[in-house]
């Protein structure tokens, strides 16, 4: 445990989906005083994210689906453009994402190369993401994707020209941090070489 927190309790406050946990602490300040505290925290486990590039096309394969969370903030569409995203469970990064590129999007890939990690909301959710890209190309489809059906889930695949992603961002159907980031990173490191 670090030197900078002492007294640590914690209270599940929910397990219905993922966990939910009140903390009560004390924090060392910055003046040597120790600050009581309380804070809540989102535990959904961690994930892995990739972008799939076709560098010859110059198109990325995204997602779309349905997220709740977005329509109760707001989003009256409901529905996200992401890249193809899911959680570990028991999976090695590298796993997860090769089986959830699978099943969401039909592409089998191999090789992938990991880019960073990062947390993406860690004011309150333990998650951190382990983000990757790889490229692809048409005879690596070998189904639908769409995402499992046990799972309910409803994925839209698509595949876009690259620069159609990039102006995404600017217009506003882009909104999903995890692409964003990873669609700025592949213009960036000039993965898809676009005038």
């Amino acid at each position: 445990m670090s030197h900078h927190i002492r007294n640590l309790q914690t209270t599940v406050l929910s397990d219905n989906w993922y966990v939910l946990k009140k903390a009560s602490y004390e924090l060392l300040g910055k003046n040597g005083e120790w600050l009581a505290q309380q804070r809540e925290a989102y535990d959904r486990g961690n994930g892995s994210v990739i972008l799939l590039y076709n560098a010859e096309a110059k198109n990325v394969v995204l997602t779309r689906q349905f997220r709740l969370p977005t329509y109760l903030n707001g989003n009256a569409d409901s529905y996200l453009i992401e890249a193809c995203a899911g959680l570990l469970d028991k999976d090695s990064p590298e796993d997860c994402i090769r089986k959830e590129t699978e099943e969401e999007t039909g592409y089998r890939i191999g090789t992938v190369q990991k880019v960073f990690e990062a947390y993406m909301s860690p004011g309150s959710v333990t998650e951190i993401l382990y983000f990757f890209v790889a490229p692809y190309t048409n005879d690596m489809k070998v189904g639908n994707g769409g995402g499992l059906e046990e799972e309910t889930e409803n994925i839209e695949v698509l595949e876009l020209p690259f620069a159609e992603a990039l102006t995404m961002i600017r217009t506003g159907e882009i909104k999903d941090a995890k692409t964003i980031m990873l669609l700025q990173y592949a213009q960036i490191n000039n993965l898809l070489a676009v005038e």
